[in-house]
């Protein structure tokens, strides 16, 4: 095989003269979809086989043709396979290379079928293997984050709102709202999965094929639910490809939230964190730096696996049915968001896992910003029956005496205290320190260390499948 194979060959005689220069080099995909190698070759050998039990090849070339297909899995996995860019795609590429091996047996491989039902159906089994990939490493994420939230289920920190200190959480509370969002990944990937498990094989060109084949054989020797129920949607659909590419997107924008939050954490500002030198750079000018670089290169990435579903939607929004070449730009986007996913999913278990948390810092850092003025406005709602609003401002009152005097809530004087208001009494002060403030928190769901150990408990069982 050579690339002076004529680009017209495998499809005829219908051209006189070869393509312009230009267009040998916008058209071929070869250089991408040469990825796609083994789902092409296990869709061929499916197809070969039905086609040998409907009787529409020999038995004789339908093992020939499996041989044939085993052998350049053989050349391809060993690199000794010589891809052309004459030959535009991965399709024709192997397809005469099966020429090449087993003469005209080759040719009745594409009886009944299309390449572009064949690029279909790659890309589902591409796709569908790339989910189930994604699955099981963003599950990893969630164990590591389970892990340090089951050892940090005590450790007081601040919990923030616009980056302001607001009330008291505990370290591992916060790490299990990551874990709640990397849950919804998984069930977004996971309906997205269920969704494209559709055979498009059998499709053909776009209103299938008089030959009488049987799509439901080839479904299900490819580990698809059923063949999809309309040709001309079966070729054209793209949607599996937006789909995942869309749940991709969302849970980049998850990690990258988590990534800032760890760039934030490990500064000499907050010092809640420190991650290992797997994960950190150094500078070439300033010895004593530390840079979260991978943190930060997981949150870069985000726009790059969002720009990719972006992408891919503007090709398809204006594409009449059913295929058209544009719908090779697919690949590219889709292929490079699943790479950087995967990576950026890998590079944050890695830092979770390897983290290490510093307590004394966090637990200074809750003292800054009153965080029990809400303690104290839900004591006066509770013990006087003070409608909240009013509550809500007595407290402002209580904040502003304690700025004005340098300290905490907890440290005003109970007669400050009742000079903003006489129902106040000493019981107050066993609601403003942190610690009573973080245990009363045990609604469902809250971050009173009891109900954090009942939370890690529950996604153990819920994300893992640990019922222990």
């Amino acid at each position: 095989m050579t690339d002076s194979t004529p680009a017209n060959s495998m499809w005829g005689g219908r051209f006189a003269a070869g393509p312009a220069e230009a267009m040998e080099r916008i058209n071929p995909s070869i250089d991408f979809d040469r990825r796609l190698w083994r789902e092409d070759i296990l869709g061929s050998k499916a197809h070969a086989e039905m086609l040998t039990a409907q009787g529409i090849i020999t038995a004789e070339d339908g093992a020939a043709i499996a041989q044939g297909l085993d052998d350049i899995w053989g050349e391809i996995e060993s690199g000794s396979f010589k891809f052309s860019h004459a030959l535009e795609d991965i399709h024709l590429n192997v397809e005469n290379r099966l020429r090449e091996k087993i003469g005209d047996a080759a040719g009745r491989l594409h009886t009944g079928r299309s390449r572009n039902d064949q690029i279909a159906l790659d890309m589902k089994l591409w796709t569908r293997g790339a989910v189930d990939a994604l699955e099981v490493e963003l599950k990893d994420l969630q164990a590591a984050l389970i892990e340090q939230a089951d050892r940090h289920a005590e450790t007081i920190m601040p919990g923030f709102t616009h980056l302001q200190p607001a009330q008291p959480v505990t370290f591992g509370h916060h790490l299990l709202a990551y874990v709640e969002m990397i849950g919804r990944d998984r069930s977004r990937l996971a309906d997205a999965r269920r969704r494209l498990n559709e055979s498009p094989l059998g499709a053909a060109a776009l209103a299938g094929t008089p030959f009488p084949i049987d799509r439901h054989m080839t479904a299900s020797k490819l580990g698809f639910d059923r063949p999809a129920a309309n040709s001309l949607d079966a070729v054209s659909d793209r949607d599996f490809v937006m789909e995942v590419l869309a749940a991709a997107g969302i849970c980049a924008v998850h990690l990258s939230r988590l990534a800032e939050e760890l760039i934030i954490w490990t500064t000499p500002q907050f010092r809640f964190v420190k991650l290992s030198d797997a994960f950190t750079t150094g500078s070439s000018i300033m010895p004593q730096k530390k840079n979260p670089d991978g943190a930060e290169l997981v949150k870069g990435k985000a726009g790059r696996i969002l720009a990719a579903f972006t992408g891919t939607a503007i090709v398809l929004k204006g594409l009449p049915l059913a295929y058209g070449k544009d719908m090779q730009e697919d690949k590219e986007p889709c292929f490079d968001a699943v790479d950087n996913l995967g990576l950026c999913i890998a590079c944050t278990t890695g830092m979770i896992r390897d983290l290490q948390a510093n307590p004394d810092s966090m637990r200074k850092a809750v003292v800054a910003g009153f965080p029990t003025a809400t303690d104290l406005a839900d004591w006066l709602v509770r013990e006087t029956g003070m409608p909240f609003r009013d509550a809500h401002h007595v407290t402002g009152r209580a904040v502003k005496a304690a700025e004005e005097r340098g300290c905490g809530l907890e440290d005003l004087p109970l007669d400050v205290l009742r000079e903003i208001h006489p129902a106040i009494d000493d019981r107050i002060y066993g609601v403003l320190s942190v610690e009573a403030s973080l245990n009363a928190r045990t609604s469902y769901g809250g971050t009173a260390p009891v109900r954090v150990r009942e939370q890690v408990a529950e996604a153990r069982k819920r994300f893992l499948g640990d019922g222990s």
